[in-house]
């Protein structure tokens, strides 16, 4: 049996494969947010927080194999992946180092930037998968990278409550 496709058919593919790459692009630029602002994280935040140091290197470590499978995702899909980050996310870095400049609680402070940027991402890979614009597999991918968001999410909003 021979399949034919349609210019129409084959265009539409190639559309869909645009849009999943640039949903997936806009995820790497916030995986690499958040890579960046992980190295922002002082060490003396582990001195009150010493249980979670272990629970930050695999949230670290975590978003490392979360960037590879979207390059991965992208470059299967001919894309070619945005390997930066978002402007936001730089601004939002910014905001940080201005705001632990006046700050007297860094480590109370930092912790709560952390769960910030973890509800951020959280938000960006749901609309994202609302979207409709990724295809089966790359949807299967997002949504074990934001099982993963929301794990680590939890972990950090837990203590950010106790320290209030």
């Amino acid at each position: 049996m021979v399949v034919v496709r349609s210019k129409a058919h084959n265009k539409n593919i190639i559309m869909q494969n645009e849009k999943t790459v640039s949903v997936l692009n806009d995820l790497l630029n916030i995986t690499n947010d958040r890579i960046q602002g992980f190295s922002k994280v002082e060490d003396k935040v582990w001195d009150t927080y010493s249980p979670v140091k272990g629970d930050y290197d695999q949230m670290v470590a975590q978003s490392q194999v979360m960037k590879s499978e979207l390059i991965n995702l992208i470059t299967e899909r001919g894309g070619e992946p945005d390997n930066t980050g978002s402007t936001a996310g730089a601004i939002h870095r910014g905001w940080i180092d201005v705001k632990n400049s006046f700050s007297g609680d860094k480590t109370g402070a930092t912790l709560g930037n952390v769960v910030f940027g973890e509800e951020a991402a959280i938000d960006a890979y749901q609309d994202a998968l609302d979207s409709g614009d990724l295809c089966p597999e790359s949807s299967r991918v997002v949504s074990d990278q934001l099982h993963h968001l929301k794990s680590s999410y939890s972990k950090f909003n837990n203590l950010n409550e106790l320290k209030n």
